[in-house]
């Protein structure tokens, strides 16, 4: 399969953590759909301390993975809100 555009869409969307409302990644999403996965080559600001989790609540929003061979963020549901 072909890997992502590594320049990607230019709309940039926040992505907040469900349960405590801190800011996690500014990311340019392509697409209308839901967040389900996030690309690190795609992420702009990322506030989090350790991958994967919340810096205020430590809660667990995703699990890093390789996706079509390039590394992502596979989101877990209902833990993270966008804007």
């Amino acid at each position: 399969m072909a890997k992502p555009n590594p320049k990607g869409p230019v709309r940039t969307v926040d992505i907040y953590c469900a349960k405590c409302q801190s800011k996690l990644f500014k990311y340019r999403k392509g697409g209308k759909g839901a967040l389900v996965k996030c690309f690190k080559e795609r992420i702009v600001g990322d506030f989090t301390t350790r991958a994967g989790t919340c810096p205020q609540c430590e809660l667990t929003f995703a699990r890093e993975v390789l996706i079509r061979g390039t590394p992502a963020y596979k989101i877990i549901g209902g833990k993270v809100t966008m804007k």
